[in-house]
């Protein structure tokens, strides 16, 4: 279920849903169009899951169209995304030339929609190319980069700015991630839906569920990281984390839980890795989730006594959020939107090793007060910073940018 505008002014006040209906009414009708390539799984579609009902409560025409592909397409983008995140391995032209061609054939479909809308926003690099096919547009397109581009693999960033360039807009999730171009760049960072069933309150005889559906110990601190099965989110260095801790006796359960997305083919390659490395340690537990855990995702977070999430990159990272949400302090890897989130000793600790992070969940597990203190802190920066009005204002206010471009002023 996705909630009414009236229901988020519980956590947001009243006035900042008075000033939304404002700042959208220029817009009533405005036919706007987002692009991703897939539904589910992934921080992408769940921000558009939530997004898109409130726009068109909000009066705006809105249509989300996905991108399909083979195995070769889903390899490419793959590749796309991990040199756009530093990793420096060329990617085949013959994959390249298969990665256009098949955005062409998504355009055939799409052709209608794109040519009409007023606003479209294209996420990520998978539908970049759709621009360069649609020359007789109607409206303003926006590129709305996910990732963390601050140190592109310059060959690729090379070949996708091809498509990237003619936008007439990005948006990136921070200032460190935005790359030159000639049109003008936004910073707007993700955020959580609190009513969504990841965030909601949940009653204690559902939280207490998953300690007897995965045969959790109620009994000893439970430490988490959940995330898809991707080598950026470092599972491994999670596991060797858990291993640090355990050495020196804190008698510490591990769970790894998470799914993939129908557009990352790495998925059961890294799962494999990790069940290789947990070595059938029974206080290890590697859980595959379907994308539709919401739930219980939300359940495993609220039994946790330390969130994980010791990325390598990280474009933002919303469970991150989602843990802080919930009262947990974090051990995030000190990269990319996670530093935007966990702020160092206040909402939890920013750690570059699998040493680091052992030696600050000890210290966590021995300072219950400083435990919940730090815990009641993060809660309190997500109300502020990362709820999902706060998201829709910032795009709405994009939206009336990019169509009022000559002017100094945004005028509502």
């Amino acid at each position: 279920m996705v909630g009414t505008l009236e229901q988020y002014a519980e956590y947001t006040g009243r006035r900042a849903i008075e000033q939304l209906r404002r700042l959208a009414e220029p817009m009533r009708d405005l036919h706007v169009v987002h692009v991703n390539s897939t539904q589910l799984g992934g921080g992408v579609a769940e921000i558009l899951h939530r997004l898109v009902p409130l726009k068109r409560e909000l009066g705006i025409n809105v249509s989300w169209e996905v991108i399909t592909g083979d195995s070769e397409f889903y390899a490419c983008t793959k590749g796309l995304h991990n040199t756009l995140q530093g990793m420096r391995t060329p990617i085949p032209a013959a994959l390249l030339k298969h990665f256009e061609e098949t955005n062409a054939r998504n355009y055939e479909r799409l052709e209608p929609v794109l040519k009409s809308a007023d606003v479209v926003f294209i996420h990520d690099p998978q539908p970049a190319p759709l621009l360069n096919l649609c020359p007789d547009r109607k409206g303003k397109w926006i590129w709305r980069c996910h990732i963390d581009a601050s140190q592109p693999y310059r060959p690729v960033w090379k070949y996708l700015s091809r498509f990237i360039q003619n936008y007439d807009a990005s948006i990136y999730s921070l200032s460190a991630f935005a790359q030159p171009m000639a049109h003008p760049s936004y910073i707007i960072s993700p955020s959580i839906d609190p009513l969504s069933e990841k965030n909601i309150e949940l009653s204690r005889e559902e939280v207490d569920s998953v300690y007897r559906t995965y045969n959790i110990d109620p009994d000893r601190p439970v430490i988490t990281q959940i995330s898809r099965f991707d080598r950026f989110k470092d599972p491994v260095g999670v596991i060797q984390t858990y291993r640090i801790i355990k050495a020196f006796g804190p008698p510490i359960q591990l769970i790894l839980a998470g799914g993939g997305a129908s557009d990352d083919p790495e998925g059961e390659e890294v799962l494999a890795e990790v069940t290789a490395a947990a070595e059938n340690d029974p206080d290890i537990h590697v859980l595959l989730l379907p994308p539709d855990a919401h739930r219980t995702i939300n359940a495993l977070q609220r039994i946790s006594t330390v969130v994980l999430q010791k990325s390598l990159k990280e474009g933002f990272g919303l469970t991150v959020t989602e843990a802080m949400w919930k009262g947990k302090p974090v051990i995030g890897g000190d990269v990319g939107g996670i530093r935007l989130q966990v702020l160092n000793h206040h909402t939890g600790f920013l750690v570059n090793t699998p040493e680091g992070a052992a030696l600050r969940i000890r210290y966590m597990l021995k300072q219950e007060k400083v435990l919940e203190e730090m815990g009641q802190k993060a809660r309190a920066f997500v109300r502020d910073n990362f709820l999902l009005i706060r998201h829709l204002r910032e795009y709405l206010t994009v939206m009336l940018a990019v169509r009022q471009e000559t002017r100094e002023r945004i005028h509502i």
